[in-house]
């Protein structure tokens, strides 16, 4: 047993290899930066047969370590003790050749540098966009941040700047930063996670498993670098300390670290009345429950005020978020219905653009909702699942969804049990689905060559979807006929 999980622990690292070769060809890579000088990345970048080297490689890779970690969870069932340190050699040996890859499936990171910037210049980056400062399209920042108001709060704010001032934005090494902080968010979230997993009697090796070693946790956290890791880690750490003192200490800690993870992302706000509902205590009377969720929300607005006022910005962050848009995806329920109203609406004559942003809203709304009646309806020790399901609300609601979105779902319904059934089946499928997507959407590819942007698309989307409809149906060890198979072998077993 010890040969074969070795075995698959490196060839899930001879994925992240691929991945992080890949990269040196289509990853995100600023225009001023030194790495476009050197030969192999010249040949990768500049030369078709580079290119679709680089594109067959990410595609291959990606898909390589999702088999991997499947495959791991399958020779570690039924989850011993030993089966932490396993899972722990997988996730470093994983993400070892992802820090230092090229970022891959979103250049945020580069936004990141134009809004340290536009801090370090002293100006409201919730009024002037990256733009506002010179050369801000060759550090590697999306043209769509250009006049956009960063949709963050004023902790994440002051990490850009900081970032900015140690490295001089430059964009390499700045980068490179900011996947330091989010590797460390992703060391904290290892730390945390089967912990919360104790809490609600799951086995806390495979929540770990099931989260953190999941190519998508691992790739949005590490190669993508999103500040979502640290915003989570907070976000995860704040709810933890409010579970394990049940009291006003617990409280106050778990609402200073949810407060500060809103404070990089706002969508955390979603956690702070199932906060409330743990400073309140176990079977809390409803009056108490009232003011608790008063002083939670009065202490976390006051802590965010403050910072408003250090920065001078306020709650600038308020209209950033709420900004009203038409910005949606086809894959996403109310994106896709939004899209038919304003079809439907235009071909009447009417305002289309007005009838999807209604439709968006609505969807808001009944997310909004959704969180309302899990606040009030539910068992108490049930809060961490009613969590999962709210903040699942306004994912699914929304007019597009990420897959770093879905990375914050997953250590919730992680940590609160996800059976060996249709449910570990449905993360496997959404985790092959995004995999391939993203491999296929987020490609830096050179506009002058005869490959072009949709052909490498092509390419990588074929190759990817190829090896997830194999890993699905014709995979003797993965296929989901074969897992099921081995799951009621198991609880025989068991039995």
């Amino acid at each position: 047993m010890t040969s074969s999980l070795l075995r698959t622990v490196l060839m899930g690292a001879l994925g992240s290899l691929m991945l992080a070769f890949g990269s040196l060809g289509v990853g995100w890579l600023a225009n001023v930066s030194a790495l476009r000088r050197t030969p192999l990345i010249i040949w990768m970048r500049f030369e078709t047969v580079g290119v679709v080297v680089s594109v067959v490689a990410l595609a291959l890779g990606a898909m390589l370590l999702v088999r991997q970690w499947l495959r791991l969870g399958q020779k570690l069932t039924p989850w011993g003790p030993s089966s932490a340190r396993w899972v722990l050699v997988a996730i470093g040996a994983w993400a070892a050749p992802m820090l230092v890859s090229i970022p891959l499936f979103s250049r945020d990171v580069y936004s990141y540098i134009g809004q340290g910037r536009v801090m370090l210049n002293g100006l409201n980056p919730y009024e002037s966009g990256v733009s506002a400062i010179d050369n801000f399209f060759q550090l590697g920042a999306d043209q769509l941040w250009a006049q956009s108001p960063p949709p963050y709060g004023p902790v994440f704010l002051w990490l850009e700047e900081l970032v900015v001032v140690l490295t001089g934005a430059d964009p390499d090494a700045s980068a490179l930063l900011f996947r330091a902080m989010c590797v460390l968010a992703v060391i904290a979230c290892m730390w945390v996670i089967p912990r919360l997993a104790r809490l609600h009697g799951v086995n806390p090796r495979r929540a770990l498993w099931l989260s953190v070693a999941n190519p998508l946790f691992l790739t949005n956290f590490v190669v993508a670098a999103h500040n979502d890791a640290i915003m989570l880690a907070l976000a995860l750490l704040g709810t933890y300390a409010a579970a394990v003192q049940r009291n006003w200490k617990g409280g106050l800690i778990g609402t200073t670290l949810v407060t500060l993870s809103v404070a990089i992302k706002p969508i955390t706000l979603v956690f702070l009345p199932f906060v409330g509902l743990l400073w309140a205590g176990k079977n809390a009377s409803w009056p108490r429950r009232f003011v608790v969720w008063v002083l939670t929300l009065a202490y976390s607005l006051a802590l965010l005020g403050l910072m408003g006022a250090v920065n001078g910005f306020g709650f600038g962050w308020v209209s950033a978020v709420s900004t009203p848009g038409t910005v949606y995806i086809w894959y996403a329920p109310i994106g896709l219905l939004g899209l038919f109203a304003q079809l439907v609406a235009s071909s009447w004559g009417l305002n289309g653009s007005a009838w999807m942003h209604a439709v968006h809203s609505a969807g808001t709304a009944l997310a909004a909702l959704t969180t309302v009646v899990l606040m009030f309806v539910g068992r108490d020790s049930r809060i961490f699942r009613r969590l999962a399901w709210s903040l699942a609300a306004f994912v699914l609601l929304s007019p597009i969804i990420q897959a770093w979105y879905v990375v914050w779902l997953i250590p919730l319904f992680a940590v609160t049990g996800i059976r060996d059934d249709w449910q570990v089946d449905v993360l496997f499928f959404i985790t092959v689905f995004f995999t391939v997507y993203a491999v296929a959407d987020q490609l830096d590819i050179f506009p002058y060559l005869d490959l072009n942007l949709i052909a490498a698309r092509v390419i990588a989307a074929l190759v990817a979807f190829t090896y997830g409809v194999y890993l699905w149906v014709l995979d003797p060890a993965t296929r989901r006929i074969a897992r099921n198979q081995a799951l009621h072998r198991g609880r025989e077993a068991v039995l």
